[in-house]
């Protein structure tokens, strides 16, 4: 029987479990591209619609409010359905709204595409849920951490992305009015095009499709249950709601940044809509490693101190963080901002792996449920910004505030413990898992040899 890997074969596409890797960081990269698509053309928008700058702050929150509810339903629809089928329906849905906010006339109208469009960040859950699936406790730290931070990339290159494809439509005497309104048609048919890919190319699990393997009576790893029943049970574990804190300090940071960072280089700085882009883009581009090393190095860390060395990383690096962004919230220069933005990202997108290489240890039967709630988190934190946004009325001024936030929320990271019989329950699979590794790395070379 087909069993969880243990090693990345980061070149391969023939194992059910990398065509899952390379898939889930290929679709939540489309998903986080199209999802904020939107916000380096809002400064053209803006004037479009004459927006004020309390309607902004509406349609920031918009953008991640709607997740929130989404993300905690996914993970249950994992459990039950399959990755699998509910990525293929996220990404099929998901489309609608971001094609469809090209038609927008109105403020009203915008809004309302905006709302909707925050959907598809629960693309998000699903990425974690399926790799958790796929791979073995040694290095699903590693992983899951990859395939987000590969995903989250997106929000970094749309940044850059979006107003080339503005401009090179304007110079074919295409209007700004029409050309981000074209714009936005690109990432909705990329992420058609990707929910054929998902539905071709993948299974839910090493053994096969969660379907198949109940009608042969075979036990599935995330649950017996499946649905709401997983859901309650993740909701009576207090560990999950300790993280949901902590991804609401990290990812809930990053999407705040997302939202508003090329119009605060423009209106900070005077930079022009092309170079916010690329400086607002580098805060996402981190995401190509900076998570993975999060991820990478909780594994490295769980090699010798088990779970509460997970736990303890990731302490650090929301500390890093927080004083990163007290730092980047007084800087007067078009350098300095870059260069603390740039410092505070990367201790951001480390606590955000550091997170997810932790929610696998939770509660193996409740995954779905787990995944949900702590992926739930982080728009949450997205929300709490964009009304702290509203209420102090400057971006400097809230990302301050956020500073001192998130050096309170580190204190959730230690909060979390496990009894002895669970980090014994879960030494004794990571050992397994590296036991596995040797034996297929001593055959391989002895098949070499032969």
């Amino acid at each position: 029987m087909t069993t969880k890997a243990t090693k990345i074969d980061l070149f391969s596409f023939k194992t059910p479990q990398m065509r899952a890797f390379h898939l889930a960081w290929l679709a939540f990269f489309v998903s986080f591209f199209a999802w904020f698509a939107v916000a380096p053309l809002m400064p053209v928008i803006r004037g479009e619609f004459k927006l004020s700058p309390d309607q902004i702050a509406n349609i920031n929150i918009a953008a991640v409010g709607i997740t929130i509810l989404v993300r905690m339903a996914i993970g249950p629809l994992c459990d039950k359905f399959g990755p699998r089928l509910t990525y293929v329906w996220l990404l099929t849905l998901g489309a609608i709204p971001v094609i469809g906010i090209a038609f927008s006339t109105s403020y009203e109208v915008f809004l309302i595409f905006r709302l909707a469009i925050g959907a598809i960040g629960a693309s998000f859950v699903i990425t974690q849920f399926h790799t958790s699936m796929m791979f073995a406790p040694n290095v699903v730290g590693t992983a899951n951490a990859t395939v987000g931070g590969w995903g989250n990339a997106g929000g970094g290159v749309t940044q850059t992305v979006m107003p080339l494809i503005l401009a090179a439509l304007v110079s074919m005497g295409i209007n700004q009015s029409l050309g981000w309104r074209m714009s936005m048609i690109v990432p909705g048919v990329m992420m058609l095009i990707v929910a054929v890919l998902y539905w071709k190319l993948t299974q839910d699990a090493p053994e096969g499709n969660f379907k198949d393997l109940r009608a042969r009576g075979i036990a599935i790893d995330s649950g017996k249950k499946g649905g709401w029943a997983v859901f309650r049970q993740a909701m009576a574990n207090y560990r999950v709601w300790m993280l949901a804190i902590t991804y609401g300090a990290c990812f809930g940071v990053e999407l705040f940044i997302h939202g508003v960072a090329a119009s605060y280089y423009v209106s900070r700085f005077q930079l022009t809509l092309e170079g916010a882009g690329i400086a607002a883009g580098s805060f996402g581009l981190l995401a190509l490693f900076a998570r993975a090393l999060g991820g990478i190095a909780s594994d490295k860390f769980a090699k010798f101190g088990g779970l509460d060395a997970r736990t303890l990383l990731l302490f650090v690096l929301m500390v890093g963080e927080g004083v990163g962004l007290l730092l980047f919230s007084t800087a007067d220069s078009v350098t300095l901002a870059l260069t603390w933005m740039l410092a505070f990202g990367l201790f951001t997108h480390m606590a955000c792996g550091a997170t997810y290489a932790l929610v696998p240890f939770l509660d193996r039967k409740a995954l779905g449920g787990v995944t949900g709630i702590i992926g739930a988190g982080g728009n949450i934190g997205a929300v709490g910004a964009g009304f702290l946004l509203k209420w102090v009325g400057s971006v400097p001024g809230s990302l301050f505030a956020l500073g001192w936030i998130v050096l309170g929320c580190s204190l959730c990271a230690v909060a979390v413990r496990f009894s002895p019989s669970h980090k014994a329950s879960e030494q004794t699979l990571y050992d397994e898992a590296v036991a596995q590794r040797e034996r297929l790395t001593i055959n391989g070379g002895i098949a070499a040899t032969g």
